[in-house]
């Protein structure tokens, strides 16, 4: 009989340890992608934030210091970044003196409502530039109560928009032939005057002036000389009233000024001064001279005058009644 031999099982093989420097330099490799991987998103966000023409920013609330601002800020300011860094005084010595209040007044209000949107004002570059900007900012939601709060927001300059909306407005507003306001435009300004006027008890005079004689004038000379006309008498009105005074083109050769403040003896002080100055205007066409004269009718605000069309209806009988008088006058209703 043969006796087999029991079948043993294989002997193990051994696993012989990852030498210690092996696995470090798979760790140095590992870590070495991940700092590459690092630095190719940063390359990426720094990219990113060079090509964005709006400035972000972010600043400690409670110490006014400037923790980040973007590349566009030295662009679209002219001014140094790490000034702006060292002191936040430098962003508020760039906003224009007359929106500087609003400014800072809008911005506090991040802390009632976490988001202030749709914030216009005006910065002055180093170079003197006036410049608009769109500023919105938030507060940072924070971790740790503990933490400091922290604003951030984006100013986007928005100066061709503005430049855009301000030439669309003064060609809505404006007579394109003498540069007054038309007559939509003095009528809605004129009446909100007027409502001022009664609201605190204040005089108020409207004057009303036709150019004698103006189908002549363009019968004689042609439209082109009459358009002359019509611009310097523009020019002659804008020179004479004061400042505050609305003065526009409310027809064809008639004008109109409605002047706040004004009592009726000042009032016909300053018609009379109009009418004087644009008598002194000197005309010239083919050699020969000629001068232009207006009739002025004048109305001042009374206790019974419960609308601006009052004031302009008794102007407008004054004006004609200067007309039948003989012209080139001042005639008070």
């Amino acid at each position: 009989m043969v006796h087999e031999k029991p079948c043993l099982p294989d002997p193990p093989v051994a696993e012989h340890p990852r030498p210690a420097a092996a696995s470090t330099l798979l760790a140095l490799v590992h870590a070495q992608g991940e700092v590459e991987r690092l630095s190719e998103r940063e390359q990426l966000l720094s990219s990113l934030l060079v090509s964005v023409n709006a400035v972000l920013w972010a600043i400690d609330w409670e110490t006014r210091r400037v923790l980040y601002v973007s590349p566009a800020y030295e662009r679209i300011f002219g001014r140094s970044a790490g000034l702006l860094l060292a002191d936040y005084r430098e962003w508020r010595n760039s906003i224009h003196p007359e929106d500087l209040d609003y400014a800072e007044h809008s911005l506090a209000r991040v802390l009632e409502t976490g988001t202030v949107e749709d914030r216009e004002y005006r910065i002055i570059t180093a170079d003197g530039q006036i410049r608009w900007l769109s500023d919105k900012c938030y507060i940072n939601q924070q971790a740790d109560p503990d933490e400091p709060l922290v604003v951030v927001g984006m100013a986007e300059d928005i100066t061709e928009k503005k430049q855009m909306e301000l030439e669309l407005h003064r060609l809505a507003t404006t007579d394109v032939l003498t540069q007054s306001s038309n007559r939509r435009h003095f009528f809605e300004c004129a009446n909100q005057a007027f409502d001022s006027a009664c609201a605190q008890g204040a005089p108020l005079a409207f004057l009303l002036l036709d150019i004698d004689d103006f189908k002549d004038v363009n019968d004689t000379y042609g439209h082109l000389e009459g358009d002359q006309v019509l611009r310097r008498i523009a020019e002659s009105g804008r020179s004479v009233l004061r400042r505050g005074d609305l003065f526009g083109r409310i027809g064809g050769e008639e004008f109109a000024a409605v002047l706040p403040g004004c009592s009726p003896e000042m009032a016909l002080q300053v018609a009379e001064r109009l009418g004087k100055e644009i008598q002194a205007l000197s005309f010239s066409y083919a050699g020969q001279a000629f001068s232009v004269t207006i009739s002025q009718g004048l109305a001042s605000l009374t206790e019974q005058d419960s609308t601006l069309d009052n004031l302009f209806a008794r102007a407008d009988t004054a004006m004609y009644e200067a007309k039948r008088l003989g012209k080139n006058r001042v005639v008070a209703g």
